[in-house]
């Protein structure tokens, strides 16, 4: 009886060292995902970017959604590189939807992300995501050409 009390009210400790447990099982996968977004970072250039857009609205908006998901990286960097785009001549509806995709979908953190929530969560989550920033982008940069 006392093992079940103990594991409804863990110390902290146990609760630190489950964390650490946790984090060094991860740690490989951690440096993978990170590897493989400075690949991605450092071969695909702002200018390489440029000429898959300007394709009228809905192409620019897929072609936002799929570079920014396997762009990803740091949300303030997507915003830096975005400001690259728009002074290659990119649309504004392919920009919001490769800062959406940046920061809310990530091809190279698949692997990790389905092998700690599952592949079913994994897959949803991200066909949700993919539908959302679709829709999303559209919308805001809809808005931005009616208010502006």
């Amino acid at each position: 009886m006392e093992s079940v009390v103990k594991d409804i009210n863990p110390t902290f400790k146990k609760i630190f060292i489950n964390a650490i447990l946790n984090f060094v099982s991860l740690s490989p996968m951690i440096v993978a995902v990170i590897g493989l977004v400075a690949i991605f970072q450092t071969y695909v250039s702002a200018e390489m970017l440029s000429k898959l857009f300007g394709h009228g609205v809905i192409l620019d908006i897929f072609d936002g959604t799929f570079i920014g998901a396997i762009s990803s990286g740091n949300g303030a960097i997507a915003y830096v590189v975005a400001d690259g785009l728009k002074h290659h001549g990119v649309s504004i509806y392919a920009l919001i939807a490769f800062i959406l995709a940046w920061t809310t979908l990530s091809f190279t953190h698949l692997p990790a992300e389905a092998s700690v929530f599952g592949i079913k969560f994994t897959a949803y989550r991200n066909i949700l995501t993919f539908l959302s920033t679709l829709l999303i982008a559209y919308l805001s940069a809809a808005t931005l050409e009616v208010l502006f």
